[in-house]
């Protein structure tokens, strides 16, 4: 089968890879459509031990099941599902937090991913979806889930209704995106996002009606913001955040660029400023944000660019040199 296979930083290629193996209660994904992550991203710069030279990234998935070795589980049908391979057994899975599994690997880390023509996956790791539903909604489901189980974190704990509150996300990548376009839809009417690429910039407003801006051109105010949502996660923005918040507001740090920093930890006491992280999703959460992509509660998804998965490696490249509009590039295999 043909992969696309990160070889060595800064590089992918499109080799031939033999077909999965069948492994007892698991399937073979026929791989309709797979989004590029900024986490693929971070392996392809050569910046992630844990994802080293030959694995098949990719980890934002739909496809139709080609094999199957699970009851239930039939060839034909069409699933997403949650990458991160959990024990069901844990303190965390029996609370329902299965993302955070002591024992928890992930497809396009551990083992191969979906960039590929098949992938394997545990038969309890596949989400249901609606099967007339389009392949790039479907595709979008894991960073989706991402921007909703952080936005719901968040909403436990403002002083206010979010649609009171006035909102800014750091960085209009993917999570930004779509935590944009999930805010503008439960009613968040003073929203800003940041960004340094122009063009993305362009598809913010166009899409999540907000207010996007550079901050090297326009500076943030000071003390501004109920609710901030990081999605960098660079010592800078963290920087930005906690100078932007007001008083008695929520922090909601999601990036992960540099994975140290100082923060400002004299604002976080006297200002009483919530500080809250998070990790992917849960499988309600995956399996809430599915129905949401397909009510279109994220929009109609236009600004999402399809290319070939023969087209891979030039895609790592242009999104690195900020040359795609979008914030999301789902490669076709």
């Amino acid at each position: 089968m043909k992969a696309l296979v990160y070889t060595q930083p800064n590089e992918m290629q499109v080799l031939e890879r033999p077909m999965p193996d069948l492994a007892e209660g698991e399937v073979v994904l026929q791989i309709e459509a797979v989004g590029i992550c900024g986490s693929d991203m971070h392996a392809w710069h050569g910046h992630d031990p844990r994802r080293k030279p030959g694995l098949v990234l990719g980890h934002e998935f739909v496809g139709s099941i080609a094999q199957s070795a699970a009851r239930g589980f039939e060839p034909g049908t069409r699933w997403t599902g949650n990458p991160l391979i959990t024990c069901g057994t844990c303190e965390y899975c029996v609370q329902g937090r299965n993302n955070l599994c002591a024992n928890r690997t992930m497809v396009g880390m551990t083992r191969p991913g979906a960039y590929a023509e098949y992938m394997s996956i545990p038969a309890a790791s596949l989400i249901e979806m609606p099967q007339d539903m389009p392949a790039v909604a479907a595709a979008l489901t894991e960073p989706a889930a991402t921007a909703w189980h952080a936005v719901n974190l968040s909403m436990r704990v403002l002083a206010r209704p979010l649609h009171e509150c006035r909102v800014l996300v750091i960085g209009g990548g993917a999570i930004g995106m779509l935590a944009a376009l999930l805010l503008e839809h439960l009613g968040v009417e003073r929203l800003t996002v940041t960004e340094l690429n122009p063009l993305r910039r362009e598809t913010l407003a166009r899409a999540a009606r907000c207010e996007a801006i550079d901050p090297r051109q326009q500076p943030l105010a000071d003390s501004h913001f109920d609710y901030v949502i990081d999605a960098v996660g660079s010592k800078a923005t963290r920087n930005q955040a906690f100078a932007a918040i007001k008083p008695g507001g929520v922090i909601m740090h999601v990036g992960l660029q540099d994975w140290a920093s100082e923060i400002d930890m004299r604002k976080l006491t006297l200002a009483e400023i919530t500080l809250l992280g998070t990790y992917t999703y849960t499988t309600a959460d995956l399996r809430a944000t599915v129905d949401a992509l397909h009510r279109g509660s994220f929009g109609d998804l236009s600004w999402v660019e399809e290319r070939r998965l023969d087209d891979g490696p030039q895609a790592f490249v242009d999104l690195d040199r900020g040359h795609s509009a979008s914030a999301k590039i789902v490669l076709r295999p």
